[in-house]
């Protein structure tokens, strides 16, 4: 598989965890916090993100969310957290519209 094949499937896994995030799935969300805690299936590192998405795995009772969360909270800065928090709440908010 040549590496345009291999960015699709990337592409693919973080679709799919996107959808099934949007289901509420607690381990979609724990997995795009590992995607973008580690740049990896395709997603940028960005530890705010990850932040966000493991906040919202620890909110759905994921096992291993919080730990990883406070793993991510190390390296960031008091308004970076804030922005990941910022930033799970108005997924929730969308979450809540989208089921109305």
């Amino acid at each position: 598989m040549g590496a345009h094949g291999t960015a699709d499937r990337a592409d693919s896994l973080i679709a799919a965890c996107l959808a099934a995030a949007a289901q509420g799935d607690s381990h979609a969300y724990f997995d795009l916090g590992v995607a973008f805690s580690t740049g990896s299936y395709g997603a940028c590192c960005d530890l705010v993100e990850a932040h966000k998405w493991f906040n919202l795995a620890a909110v759905a009772g994921h096992n291993d969310a919080a730990r990883a969360r406070a793993d991510v909270a190390e390296d960031l800065t008091a308004r970076e957290i804030a922005e990941a928090q910022r930033r799970a709440r108005e997924w929730l908010r969308a979450a809540a519209r989208r089921a109305a």
